[in-house]
């Protein structure tokens, strides 16, 4: 097996999440759809930013697929391994968030993403941020689900560690100026190059398709069993409050975010996953 990976498979994969996750969103919302426009990126590749708002149970929600290219990597990217720096990319990912109407309706992120330099890795994973706190517990019925499925999809693929990556999400989405988590975890991988002789990019790629598709299988059963919920202003209220810890998250810490923005991505595109109403006490 080849540790040369198809650049296109992997471009073709992500771009029909896109396409499953925006349909069984739009699915579970009933009125609203996504919409945006595909563009021409920096390099030769393209963004095709999806966003839909203002719906019945989504109040925003944002599903983006981009195909970066570049002469040399940013920071963001290199701090973990300088020996990349001055090294031409390119980058396949898809990345999505979803913020709903109703609180007690987790909030969810996901993001795969495979990177070409000199070398080549994949990334990626998904969290759950519940956005009231009796709703933000390790024995919440969401969590107990949603966790049951990040690990399922690792138990099929010797090379994806279970325990590892729920700790590394545990770490990773974590705001240390608030010493609080911002959800209540998932599981979380970067720089994942598995060895020939444990399938290289071609296992890498198996497993990242299997986090994408639990994901997709997963959050549609978590929207359909709270969307109905009654819920109060006091509740909000602690939304909206709730949902400024994502944005100082994303601004301050998100590799991802700094990505897009130093790469030359389009800016709208990379913002429009903040929340469309949001509150600091």
């Amino acid at each position: 097996m080849s540790e040369a990976p198809d650049i296109q498979v992997v471009r073709d994969y992500f771009s029909e999440l896109q396409r499953s996750i925006c349909a069984r969103l739009e699915e579970l919302d009933g009125a609203q759809r996504f919409r945006g426009d595909e563009s021409a990126s920096p390099g030769g590749g393209v963004a095709r930013p999806r966003v839909i708002e203002g719906g019945t149970h989504l109040e925003k929600a944002a599903v983006q697929f981009t195909h970066s290219v570049g002469a040399s990597l940013p920071p963001a990217a290199t701090e973990r391994n300088p020996h990349l720096v001055g090294h031409g990319f390119q980058a396949v990912a898809i990345s999505l968030i979803v913020h709903p109407r109703n609180p007690n309706v987790p909030a969810a992120h996901m993001n795969t993403r495979m990177v070409v330099t000199s070398k080549w890795w994949f990334g990626g994973g998904g969290d759950l941020t519940p956005v009231l706190a009796r709703r933000r517990t390790q024995e919440d019925a969401d969590t107990v689900t949603f966790h049951a499925a990040m690990q399922a999809a690792c138990a099929g693929h010797a090379i994806a560690d279970y325990a590892r990556f729920k700790t590394w999400c545990e770490e990773y989405f974590y705001l240390p100026h608030r010493q609080e988590m911002r959800g209540v975890g998932g599981i979380f991988y970067d720089y994942l190059t598995p060895a020939e002789a444990d399938g290289g990019w071609a296992a890498a790629l198996a497993f990242t398709q299997d986090v994408g598709r639990a994901f997709l299988k997963v959050y549609p059963q978590l929207v359909r069993r709270n969307f109905a919920a009654p819920w109060s202003e006091a509740d909000r209220e602690e939304q909206l409050v709730r949902r400024g810890r994502y944005v100082e998250f994303n601004l301050l810490y998100d590799r991802g975010t700094v990505f897009g923005l130093k790469t030359g991505g389009n800016v709208e595109a990379i913002l429009s996953s903040m929340p469309p109403v949001v509150k600091w006490p």
